[in-house]
This record gives structure tokens, C-alpha cells and sequence, in this order.
């Protein structure tokens, strides 16, 4: 089935790079690269539920991966600035209206508990660290607001993961189902990909504030 062979080849990668793959992934998902940490954090779940690695190191490996990666986008927010981020963002598929609205989002509740906030909110997660930077925010309370954050979410996203291999039978007795929700849920996700990215669907960022 379908959800099974994605299941097998996600935990296989992660079999194969290990701590260092996984830490790799989140610091890419906490940067404007197009990766969920929803299609990370699940399957180290299922690592550790299988007793192939433990809970303590992938907490870690991928809390410091994500903080890592909001580094990196921080220094590019703080040293090259907006022009800088969407020169680098055109080559990951970094979408200038969600960058915007973002920016918008951290200007109008500047703050640790804001920065806090966001690792809990989709696409603002990925790029809150950006306005961060530029905003000049205090390296100090943004490691701190990352750390806690990051690792809250993804320690609560590899928990799902262990919840779901604990029951795995059983969605594999309703194998059939799971894969027509999985690609409904894949379709509508690609079609809201490239609506989004057509022109004209938006009006210009100035109409919209």
C-alpha cells in the first residue's frame, strides 16, 4: 500500500544517515527549504517505538538540528538582509508572500514569547528566524525561544510517531482507506502548491495590509 512504502522508504533513509540524517532534515525544515518536520519527526517515532534508536539522542539530534538551521536563517536575516534572503530563497522554493506575511506577523508582536509561538505555526515556523534577524533581535532569547520551542514540537511529533507504530496492525487493516486519504491529501497539497504560485492569484503585498 501506499502509506506503507512511504513509511518503508522514510524509515530507511533515516536507518541509513542515522542521528546526523535526522538533524540534517530538521535544520533544513527550520530553514526556507521545503521540508515538514510532519514528514521528519513521525518516523524517528517509529525508530525509537521500534527500539532502534533512543528517545534521549533523537530529541536532541533533531532539537539541534532545528536550532542550527534557525541560526543560519537568523545570520542571513541579521547579515544579508531581505534582498539577500529572497536572492537564496528563489532556489528553495521560498514563496515571497508567506515570507511577507511572516515578517508582518513578527513586526506587529515583536518578542521571545512571539518567536516561542511560531515554532507551533505551519510555513511561520519555517521562516520566522528570518525576520528575527533582520529585526536585530537579541541572539540570547532567540536560542532560548528556539530551543524550547523546536523541541516541544518535535518531541510531540515524534510521540504521534510511536502512538502510530504502537498501532500499525491496525491501520494496515484498513490499508485501503488510509491510501485513499493519503492521496487526497497529496493532490489537494500539490494543487494548492501551484494555484498558489500562479500569477495573478494574489493581489500585490501593498493591497493586502
Amino acid at each position: 500500500m501506499i502509506t506503507e512504502m512511504i513509511s518503508n522508504l522514510a524509515v530507511r533513509f533515516l536507518e541509513a544517515t542515522g542521528y546526523v540524517g535526522a538533524g540534517i532534515l530538521m535544520a533544513l525544515e527550520s530553514m526556507i527549504a521545503p521540508v515538514p518536520s510532519e514528514a521528519v519527526m513521525p518516523f524517528v517515532g517509529f525508530l525509537v517505538s521500534d527500539g532502534k534508536w533512543n528517545l534521549g539522542a533523537s530529541v536532541f539530534a533533531t532539537s539541534l538540528g532545528s536550532l542550527v538551521g534557525s541560526l543560519l536563517s537568523y545570520c542571513m536575516g541579521y547579515y544579508g538582509g531581505r534582498p539577500f534572503v529572497l536572492k537564496v530563497g528563489r532556489y528553495l522554493l521560498l514563496d515571497r508572500h508567506d515570507l511577507e506575511w511572516t515578517e508582518a506577523f513578527f513586526m506587529r508582536r515583536r518578542g521571545t514569547a512571539t518567536l516561542f509561538v511560531s515554532r507551533f505555526i505551519p510555513v511561520v515556523r519555517h521562516l520566522i528566524s528570518i525576520p528575527a534577524g533582520t529585526g536585530r533581535m537579541p541572539l540570547v532569547p532567540f536560542v532560548v525561544a528556539t530551543v524550547l520551542g523546536a523541541t516541544l514540537w518535535n518531541t510531540f511529533l515524534l510521540f504521534l510517531g510511536m502512538k502510530l507504530r504502537e498501532h500499525w496492525t491496525l491501520v494496515q487493516e484498513y490499508s485501503h482507506q488510509v491510501d485513499v486519504v493519503v492521496v487526497i491529501l497529496l493532490l489537494a497539497a500539490c494543487v494548492w502548491y501551484v494555484r498558489s504560485r500562479l500569477p495573478g492569484r494574489r493581489r500585490p503585498a501593498q493591497e493586502e495590509r
